[in-house]
């Protein structure tokens, strides 16, 4: 096996080039190479991408396959609960989520997006109430939190629309997720108790709001503005 007097490669005898440097090859003791596929490739290879719908039909065939197994063997074994609709409203959930996204043929607003989003989930904690026989809890607990989940995801992707630098945006989720903790424990209380006590959500979202208060003076500030993103290169 021939090397390049060049770079020292191991070459092919069958070429007249180095592949790594391009020196000619000149080894006057080899014989004649008949013709024959290159020993490199002379070109790159192309892996074609894979389609969108090919991948949705994909998951959407995984996700209802399980969810039929798990319907027929919860029929099959007869449980008290029905606990197939834990599977299939999963399955469902990941559906809206993953596949959904997956054939939508145009963009998207990020506010329908994460209202589908809390929709599933919601379908989700309603299959486990009828599962339970808790639409107690469902009406009384769930469905405030959940329609609180979905306020403060559309004000959030309402005040995020025309884009905002990472600051900005850092700022706007630290605030949502203090308001959103305040009135889940006060949906809670409010089931559990008739009264509203605030306690760890309260904690929570002094933490937050505290945390905003340095990002805001650091986004007023050019000269911090700056040096922030210098350093973390935003």
């Amino acid at each position: 096996m021939p090397y390049c007097v060049h770079c020292g490669v191991e070459l092919d005898p069958s070429i007249h080039r180095c592949p790594l440097c391009g020196t000619a090859v000149l080894d006057p003791a080899a014989p004649a190479a008949e013709d024959g596929p290159p020993f490199f490739p002379t070109r790159p290879a192309r892996v074609e991408p894979v389609s969108r719908r090919a991948a949705a039909l994909l998951a959407t065939s995984m996700l209802a396959s399980v969810s039929v197994c798990c319907a027929l063997l919860n029929l099959f074994l007869k449980p008290q609960y029905r606990w197939y609709l834990f599977v299939t409203g999963a399955a469902a959930m990941l559906w809206v989520w993953f596949v959904l996204p997956l054939l939508a043929k145009h963009w998207v607003p990020l506010w329908v997006r994460l209202t589908a989003d809390v929709g599933a989930v919601a379908a989700y904690v309603a299959l486990i109430a009828l599962a339970l026989d808790g639409w107690g809890w469902f009406f009384g607990l769930a469905v405030p939190v959940l329609a609180l989940a979905a306020a403060v995801v559309c004000a959030l992707s309402w005040l995020m629309r025309k884009g905002h630098s990472v600051l900005t945006t850092v700022t706007l989720v630290l605030a949502a997720v203090g308001i959103f903790c305040l009135g889940a424990e006060a949906c809670g209380d409010l089931y559990f108790h008739g009264e509203w006590a605030p306690g760890w959500s309260l904690i929570v979202t002094v933490s937050c709001f505290g945390l905003c208060v340095p990002l805001l003076v650091v986004r007023r500030v050019p000269s911090l503005r700056e040096e922030v993103r210098r350093r973390f290169h935003f």
